[in-house]
């Protein structure tokens, strides 16, 4: 029964997609995955976990759900209709977003794909989906994390991407997955202030090519809003009371307002915390500008099924794939968010 009610929902949305290529309204999604592995062991990383041999018992089966379920989340993370853009991290490969694309529901729209292997010691890599009939590349770029000249550190590379939005005005997007917290707060802290370095430089960098670009930063920043990496380094700040102030140049972290509220985009133990962020410039939010957005239209994706009732802790958890190494069949340990741009006649 579950079955067929999803298959009508999907119905559904593909004939809302087919009506809504008329309409000015457009969304993107950023999604962390949480280890979207495929089953084979590559030498190259340390992926071992992730085979049916392995501490996960990761298998073909436990593949297809988990590629059925992140299908489920883009079809349903904007409404009626699916993103035109969707940024993805921990993923393993390009073959894993073939899949994703050709082997569920989503092979009824015309997705394409922007990937390339990164140097993370883990082999995850972040990437870019987009309709190709509304969004259409201009340029991408992955910008590694240089420790020095010639250093490169072994992370996921931050991507870059310019393109056409329905044929009107120009986006710049940035992709980001900073290296996580898993060695000590402190201690990996360096490397999330680099990220946002390097970040900064390459804005600061097309802001001198372009007048007044219009500029969207998604990702799992692995930090606050509130933390020195995001404030300080990326330097994007709070917004001012009024959206009239706002400065072209400046950058703006609309994922402010969601700390404190009942839910995050993560959740360790009792404590939820906004790692998922959305970042725009003060140009995006000019609503005379041909392409525009407004802070209320980032947003926490809280679709039901990505949460569960967290019976340990209280309130609700995100419904994830594993607890430790016992495996859950459930969706991702973060949830997703998204972002509405809207194109002015």
């Amino acid at each position: 029964m579950k079955n067929k009610i999803f298959l009508v929902c999907v119905s559904l949305l593909f004939a809302s997609f087919t009506f809504s290529q008329n309409t000015e309204a457009f969304s993107i999604l950023f999604y962390n995955a949480e280890n979207l592995f495929d089953v084979k062991d590559d030498p190259e990383t340390l992926d071992e976990e992730f085979t049916p041999e392995g501490e996960r018992h990761w298998t073909y089966k436990r593949l297809n759900k988990k590629l059925i379920n992140l299908s489920k989340v883009i079809l349903n993370a904007s409404g009626w209709t699916p993103p035109q853009i969707i940024a993805l991290c921990e993923i393993e490969n390009r073959q894993l977003l073939e899949r994703l694309l050709n082997d569920t529901p989503l092979r009824a729209f015309p997705y394409k794909i922007i990937h390339k292997e990164s140097p993370d010691t883990r082999g995850i890599d972040v990437a870019l989906v987009y309709d190709e009939k509304t969004f259409y590349p201009l340029t991408y770029t992955y910008f590694p994390l240089k420790t020095t000249k010639d250093s490169v550190s072994k992370t996921r590379e931050i991507l870059y991407v310019s393109g056409i939005l329905n044929e009107s005005d120009t986006l710049h997007l940035f992709v980001n997955h900073w290296p996580s917290r898993y060695s000590g707060l402190l201690e990996s802290q360096p490397q999330r202030n680099l990220a946002a370095k390097v970040l900064h430089q390459q804005i600061k960098i097309l802001q001198k090519k372009y007048r007044n670009p219009k500029i969207v930063l998604v990702g799992d920043f692995n930090d606050q809003p509130t933390d020195e990496s995001v404030v300080d380094y990326l330097k994007a700040g709070k917004l001012p009371s009024s959206v009239d102030s706002v400065e072209p140049a400046k950058l703006y972290n609309l994922s402010f307002s969601w700390i404190g509220k009942e839910l995050g985009t993560l959740k360790y133990q009792s404590q939820w915390s906004v790692f998922d962020q959305i970042i725009v410039s003060g140009t995006l939010l000019n609503k005379e500008e041909k392409l525009f957005t407004h802070p209320e239209w980032a947003r926490i994706v809280q679709l039901p099924f990505l949460l569960e009732q967290d019976e340990r802790y209280g309130g609700l958890k995100p419904h994830r794939t594993y607890y430790g190494f016992r495996y859950h069949g459930g969706f991702s340990d973060h949830l997703p968010v998204v972002l509405k741009l809207q194109i002015n006649p």
